[in-house]
């Protein structure tokens, strides 16, 4: 009896280890740092990669090229998510769900549309959630490694002004095309030789008529080889010294190149060009009387006396600046009766923008509440013109800053890739 019920046993477990056959879902493809890249994450990507070539008509390397690449991605995005967790960065659904809607608004869409699109280009919704959420979760990392390596100084800002005016109203905005041929980070002369001839050569397939996005897929060493080394449309202010300075004077479909930096060779294609139209700015001029409720003086008696106020203006016994100058709270404007000058309305606060927006020059509104208290306000004058000095100002800043942060982030993120431990395990079944 014993002998049959061990007989018994056995025969079960040798026919549940048949039945459950080991059967490969997954597997670690890299040892990334603390953390890993899997398989089927390297099949995700370049599955989205081969969906997107396709609706652009884009023509893709070897799937042992793609692999190679895909990888580098992943190797990327993995060390930034491993820094991100450790600096307690997150994105909650609420922000997640916001932004999604930004991302439907500005492709005119619903929500109930957005998804439908979603599940035709084959991704599902939560797939989708997670990508953009893993998106701005990098965005931020980036945000808060770099930003505190640009420097920008005052001589910088005015030197652009300058250049910007003589440049004149139109500037030049070029649509490029980046392939990076990269060396070690600290090269040999040797190493410089071979990167620099691999450069020459992926001259002469482009000049021979070679696919740039498939070259750039191929073999280009830039953040944006998976996209076939699209860098967008750039103004040439905002975009690297060096790709500034080669860009001048070039025309569309000119190769520019080989370019040396401290990371390679750079390989440029002006893919377009295009003008910027001079930047107009709507401006308002307008005046306020400014109440703040006080545990002496109501809301509701504030409100009231700037109805008064509006009553006996309108009605010529008193003057909009002499009630300014006596009670308005807002010091800065009070002494200049109530004056706030020619200014940007995006700089108000919604409930004081909204109501310039609705008023007719001279017309007097009745009183609205703010965070600052209630006002009365009086449109007087409406225009069209160029960008104050101010403005000039900030917008040569906000071209240094994405010039100088896209050139940090090329380097931080060679350093992060350089100090960390990578290793590359062999292909399952391969």
């Amino acid at each position: 009896m014993k002998v049959l019920v061990v007989a018994f046993i056995i025969s079960s477990i040798l026919s549940f280890k048949t039945a459950a056959a080991p059967e490969l879902l997954d597997s670690v493809a890299v040892i990334v740092d603390q953390g890993v890249v899997l398989e089927s994450q390297i099949e995700e990507l370049i599955s989205v990669v081969k969906r997107n070539a396709a609706l652009n008509q884009q023509t893709l390397p070897s799937d042992r090229v793609l692999r190679t690449q895909s990888i580098e991605k992943l190797i990327i995005d993995n060390l930034q998510m491993q820094l991100a967790e450790r600096m307690g960065i997150q994105v909650s659904d609420p922000q997640l769900e916001q932004t999604i809607a930004n991302i439907a608004r500005g492709e005119k869409m619903d929500m109930t549309q957005f998804r439908a699109k979603i599940l035709k280009e084959g991704v599902t919704y939560d797939t989708y959630r997670e990508e953009i959420r893993k998106e701005l979760i990098l965005g931020e990392v980036r945000r808060a490694n770099v930003r505190r390596r640009v420097y920008i100084t005052e001589q910088e800002i005015n030197n652009l002004v300058k250049l910007i005016d003589e440049q004149g109203d139109q500037q030049a905005e070029f649509n490029l095309g980046h392939i990076l041929i990269e060396f070690p980070p600290e090269p040999t002369d040797d190493d410089i030789q071979k990167a620099k001839t691999r450069a020459e050569k992926v001259i002469e397939l482009l000049t021979n008529g070679s696919d740039f996005a498939k070259i750039a897929t191929a073999s280009s060493g830039g953040s944006r080889a998976l996209e076939g080394g699209d860098l967008g449309w750039m103004n040439i202010n905002s975009m690297p010294t060096l790709f500034a300075e080669a860009v001048q004077k070039k025309s569309k479909d000119d190769l520019i190149g080989p370019i040396r930096s401290g990371a390679g060779f750079h390989i440029l294609k002006i893919k377009d060009l295009r003008g910027i139209e001079k930047i107009e700015v709507a401006e308002v001029n307008s005046r306020h009387i400014l109440i703040k409720p006080t545990v002496i003086l109501s809301d509701e008696k504030a409100e009231n006396m700037l109805k008064d106020f509006r009553e006996k203006i309108l009605a010529g016994e008193l003057d909009f600046a002499a009630l300014a100058k006596e009670h308005s709270a807002d010091p800065g404007s009070a002494l200049k009766g109530g004056d706030l000058g020619w200014a940007d309305p995006n700089i108000y606060v919604p409930e004081f923008k909204d109501t310039l927006a609705q008023l007719e020059i001279d017309e007097i509104s009745q009183p609205v509440r703010s965070v600052h208290g209630w006002h009365l306000m009086q449109l007087t004058g409406k225009r069209i013109g160029d960008a104050t000095e101010q403005r000039k100002q900030d917008k040569a800043y906000q071209l240094l800053f994405q010039r100088k942060f896209a050139e940090e982030s090329d380097v931080w993120i060679r350093e992060i890739r350089a100090s960390a431990y990578i290793e590359v395990l062999p292909q399952q079944g391969k």
